[in-house]
């Protein structure tokens, strides 16, 4: 899909269809009161009919006809003003992108990025406004070429700067939006690849061949004697089972000064996750090829990074094994050595995640981090707390927190903040080591990421526990979000461009 910024009026520049907006109570955007004197009236009209309502996410077709220069125009409801934010943002323009499919539009004008987002500049909005429309044609055809021959009409959107002042402001907005749906795209289908195609070795070889694609990118990949010499024992201890070799990947993007700290990205790389020795149901366990979703969201934030070129210092690793049941898997009451020297218990194996994302997290200290944020599919308890909505978020530092709602507020990609209070640490108490992999049945997402504080001590740091919103379970739907690579792209870009961008 082709994005195209210009300057023009919206009365001259032909489209197949005009998406407009309308807020309580029938309160016509600019364009829409532009249109509607233009068609005499034909919006005010559908409007006390009923035909066109405010609320949110409610999207009609209007027909006019094919002589005019807009074939169609697409009235979406926006709700209050008052409360629009990028989440109601992205819910609008989704479904007034729905309509332009269901009338077969090529062209179609975005007039929604006019509409007023809390915070938000237009520079923002427009960026908001291409990862709906990208997520709306995406096709996984990895596996299922076919898919990829599905007829979708969709081929412009265009954005009308109504002057010149606004033109760089579009085209930059434009620009950083197609980045983070590159990105996004990369990460769906990373994540959307099946277990035996999608193996440690594999996620390597794509960090390699993004490094190919942008020079700028310098990737090392760890192999398992290595990380032995590093007395990486937890991380090695879930791989012990499976045929496949665990890897550390390290993507380094070197964007801003060469002596600026960088932000470290640490991403949860189970290609597969059968529990180990501590056998998963057989119910959904197709879903956990998911468990890679946090190694998939750091690959796809790198490329956004690169793509973007975005004027700053950015570290990603990634940590890739496969957990399986096997001769020399690892059992419940092993006792293994981290490489930060502390000593875990592994009363559970199906808690794999946290004990590769613990020696990634000392092996980063080597990078002098301004942040750290690990991302991962960590458990399910986080479903249980926030559903499918948030991710959930815990940190050791009180601006960092501040920095991920306002990433999260400005793209839709939201995040809710738990507790991390020393009263859950007890719950990790071993007789037989310095700590045990879980903590029981209450508070499991918390007590993963007390697990997690212990090692990461050393420098500011936030865990996101993307678990309830990495995939879609059910119907049609299934399959890969492609959060939180907006959340931590904007979040990257607000270190970049402290002032704005």
């Amino acid at each position: 899909m082709d994005y195209i910024a210009k300057t023009a009026a919206l009365n001259k520049e032909t489209a197949d269809c005009v998406i407009v907006g309308l807020f309580n109570p029938r309160k016509l955007s600019p364009s829409a009161r532009k249109l509607d004197s233009l068609y005499r009236g034909a919006i005010t009209q559908a409007c006390q009919r009923g035909i066109a309502k405010s609320a949110l996410g409610q999207a009609v077709t209007l027909h006019n006809s094919n002589r005019s220069k807009h074939a169609h125009i697409i009235v979406v409801g926006c709700g209050d003003k008052e409360h629009f934010s990028a989440h109601a943002f992205q819910k609008a323009l989704s479904a007034g992108i729905s309509e332009a499919k269901k009338c077969n539009a090529g062209t179609v004008i975005n007039s929604l990025v006019e509409m007023p987002i809390m915070q938000c500049d237009l520079q923002t909005r427009v960026q908001a406004s291409v990862l709906p429309s990208k997520a709306a044609i995406y096709r996984y055809t990895h596996t299922k070429p076919k898919a990829g021959k599905a007829c979708h009409s969709l081929k412009k959107m265009k954005f009308l700067a109504s002057q010149s002042s606004e033109l760089a402001i579009l085209r930059q907005g434009k620009k950083f939006g197609q980045a983070i749906a590159a990105g996004m795209n990369l990460t769906k289908d990373l994540r959307n690849l099946p277990g035996n195609i999608c193996t440690p070795a594999y996620l390597a070889e794509q960090a390699l061949a993004l490094k190919d694609e942008y020079p700028q990118l310098r990737v090392t990949v760890l192999e398992e004697p290595q990380m032995e010499k590093l007395g990486m024992g937890a991380l090695l201890s879930v791989s012990h089972g499976s045929v496949q070799p665990a890897k550390l990947v390290t993507m380094e993007y070197r964007g801003g000064p060469s002596d600026a700290r960088p932000a470290v990205l640490v991403g949860k790389g189970i290609t597969f996750d059968t529990g180990g020795i501590s056998l998963k149901p057989g119910s959904a366990m197709d879903e956990m090829k998911f468990d890679m979703c946090g190694a998939g969201s750091v690959l796809g934030t790198l490329k956004a990074c690169c793509a973007m070129n975005i004027p700053l210092n950015v570290v990603g690793v990634i940590a890739c094994a496969e957990n399986m049941p096997g001769g020399k898997a690892s059992r419940p009451g092993d006792v293994v050595t981290t490489m930060s020297g502390q000593t875990v218990e592994i009363l559970n194996t199906d808690a794999e995640g946290r004990l590769v994302l613990c020696d990634a997290l000392t092996y980063i200290e080597k990078f002098d981090p301004e942040t750290v944020i690990d991302i991962a599919t960590l458990t399910g308890a986080c479903i249980v707390a926030l559903g499918h909505v948030p991710c959930g978020l815990m940190s050791n530092d009180e601006l960092l927190v501040e920095d991920l709602y306002r990433a999260g507020d400005l793209t839709g990609d939201r995040t809710w903040r738990l507790p991390l209070w020393d009263d859950y640490q007890s719950q990790l108490d071993s007789n037989f080591a310095d700590m045990a992999n879980i903590g029981g049945r209450w508070a499991g997402t918390i007590t993963a990421a007390c697990f997690l504080s212990r090692f990461t001590e050393k420098y500011r740091w936030a865990h996101l526990d993307i678990a309830g919103v990495a995939w879609h379970s059910q119907g049609k739907q299934k399959g890969a979000t492609g959060r939180p690579v907006p959340l931590l792209t904007q979040y990257l870009l607000s270190q970049a461009y402290p002032s704005g961008h």
